[in-house]
């Protein structure tokens, strides 16, 4: 089912500015966008979006574009899931086509992937990044609970302590990039950061761990909605955290961990 999404197109204007230090300098002109004709914008659903065929494939998301508006729009789920996200799924599996990696689970490619290598590199670590960040939204807020719950308080005190040090993270986090929560080697939660499309699976990691957590801090994640004001994606992130399936994903972090 299809959803029109209208929003206005720009007329070019113009501004006439003058210089108030020498009158005989030509006048500067600027263009000026005023808003005029209506633009209409076709947005599908995310159960059309499908992968090349490959050994990887976009996870399900589970509600639709418009369920997490206003604090993440519909225009903005919708280009970040069927756009950034299915090129990084397409990208991933065509780069690991025919080599010894095509059959090995994502996570074995990421800890084994040579970093030299810029493509697989960047498209192995944000089809599992966006994979994990579409899997720990939710359009209903939530807080921890179970054993996860308990874990926060012993690590961190709080989840308000955790809370005010993963949107820290997040808001000094330069450029493009991801801010973490993990299991490390160790079975502890830490919170950490890596740069592009990297994250605690490679070999580069400040901190080697499982992610059982993470936020988009690219552009394309939040630019549409909030331009300039990454804390406000950051807090509209966190309202949308799925904190029953970061408990399952702790589950299964503390079960590799064991087995190490």
């Amino acid at each position: 089912m299809k959803k029109n999404i209208t929003r206005f197109g720009i007329f070019a204007s113009f501004l006439l500015l003058f210089s108030c230090n020498d009158k005989n300098k030509l006048t500067e002109v600027v263009e000026v966008p005023l808003p005029s004709k209506e633009e209409k914008i076709t947005i599908g659903s995310p159960n059309d979006v499908k992968a090349d065929p490959g050994p990887f494939e976009l996870t399900k998301l589970a509600f639709s574009y418009d369920a997490l508006a206003p604090a993440i729009r519909t225009l903005t789920l919708e280009t970040h899931y069927s756009k950034h996200y299915l090129t990084y799924t397409n990208n991933l599996n065509k780069e690991i086509v025919n080599t010894e990696l095509e059959n090995l689970p994502i996570e074995d490619i990421l800890k084994k992937l040579d970093l030299s290598n810029a493509k697989l590199r960047q498209n192995a670590g944000g089809y599992y990044n966006h994979t994990l960040y579409f899997n720990v939204l939710t359009p209903k807020e939530q807080t921890p609970k179970d054993t996860l719950s308990g874990s926060i308080n012993k690590e961190f005190g709080s989840f308000s302590n955790l809370t005010t040090q993963f949107k820290g993270q997040s808001e000094k986090q330069f450029g493009s990039g991801w801010v973490w929560l993990v299991v490390d080697r160790y079975g502890k939660l830490q919170i950490t950061t890596t740069e592009n499309q990297d994250n605690p699976l490679m070999k580069n990691a400040l901190i080697p761990g499982t992610p059982i957590l993470g936020i988009d801090l690219w552009e394309h994640a939040y630019y549409l909605d909030y331009q300039n004001k990454k804390g406000s994606y950051i807090d509209a992130f966190y309202e949308h955290i799925n904190w029953e399936k970061v408990n399952e994903n702790y589950i299964a972090a503390l079960k590799k961990v064991k087995r190490v």
